[in-house]
């Protein structure tokens, strides 16, 4: 099973999960809960500028601020970063106990309040290996409005599955 990255780097999602046997993008309807969390959050934070930059620009200077390239975290927890400070991420959730923190809800403003403190990553301090296949390509998952109704869904099903389900359509108020 292969695992990607879309739209930012950082949170990485089961190819099967994304894509159908066609490689379109699945709707949000067949995803599982935390793939979909993911990627609505993604469709909110792809274009935020890196929380770094903004730290050290804030909202009157937000045009120095470098826009977003990965995400770390979880889900209204998480770090958006630009590459230049990702290093510095990097450091801080490996060399300052950041790693400690995965999964709660006070990691990404422990994060921040480490940063904006003054921490940083020494120069030369690595950062991961990535590789774009197509960093520019976001796909659009299939809006709700035009996934079938509930009607069209059940309306697919034979006799069979409905009688095991105890459907009987006509009971249906949708």
């Amino acid at each position: 099973m292969t695992k990607v990255s879309i739209g930012l780097r950082g949170w990485r999602f089961d190819e099967s999960e994304l894509f159908d046997a066609n490689g379109e993008f699945r709707p949000l309807t067949e995803m599982s809960p935390d793939t979909r969390d993911r990627i609505a959050r993604l469709m909110v934070v792809v274009n935020d500028p890196c929380d770094c930059c903004w730290l050290q620009h804030g909202e009157s200077d937000k045009q120095r601020c470098r826009s977003a390239q990965v995400v770390y975290g979880e889900p209204l927890h998480e770090v958006v970063l630009c590459n230049q400070h990702e290093s510095d991420f990097l450091y801080w959730f490996r060399e300052e106990d950041g790693n400690l923190l995965t999964g709660e809800r006070t990691f990404d403003s422990a994060f921040h309040q480490w940063f904006a403190d003054g921490g940083r990553a020494p120069d030369g301090y690595g950062g991961l290996e990535h590789v774009d296949t197509d960093p520019e390509t976001v796909p659009t998952p299939t809006p709700a409005e035009e996934l079938p109704s509930m009607d069209e869904k059940l309306a697919e099903l034979d006799e069979e599955t409905l009688t095991e389900l105890d459907v009987n359509l006509d009971d249906l108020d949708i």
